[in-house]
This record gives C-alpha cells, structure tokens and sequence, in this order.
C-alpha cells in the first residue's frame, strides 16, 4: 500500500483527527524548544545564583508559563549602548 492509497483511503475525520495530532505535535515540540532555551537562557544570564535558581525552580514547576515569563519580564536586557548601537 502507497502513502497516496493511504490517503486516498481515510475518511474525513481520519484525515483531521491526523491533522490533530500533528499539530499537537508541532505545538508539544515548539514548547519544549522554549523551556529548553529558557533554562539555558536562565543559566547563562548574568543574574546571582539563587536568582537563578529562582526561575529553574519556577520553569520546572510551571513549564510553559515560567518560560515565557522568562522571556517576558525575567531577562536583564542589556542596553544597546554597551555594545555600540543607538
């Protein structure tokens, strides 16, 4: 059996219970990128060592929503000036 007999065989609520499924997927891959990124982020960043350990607990805790307040408001934004742009 080819893929496109396969296809051509589903129904429709196969075919969007597959889309589903790929799409929560995507979107289940996508978070773990961005709880990834944001430990490393936490780690790197220049913040004191039980500050960190601040947003680890709170990333680990609460995934998604920790990650994204990382991202949000946790950052120290460096100033542009420091390294030469206005």
């Amino acid at each position: 059996m080819t893929l496109l007999n396969l296809f051509e065989s589903m129904t429709p609520e196969t075919g969007i219970a597959l889309v589903l499924m790929i799409g929560a997927l995507l979107v289940g891959l996508a978070a773990i990128v961005l709880i990834i990124a944001a430990v490393f982020s936490i780690l790197f960043s220049r913040l004191d060592v039980p500050m960190k350990l601040v947003w680890i607990i709170l990333v680990f805790l609460a995934p998604l929503i920790g990650a994204i307040l990382w991202f949000l408001i946790g950052r120290n934004r460096v100033p542009a000036q420091q390294y030469g742009y206005r």
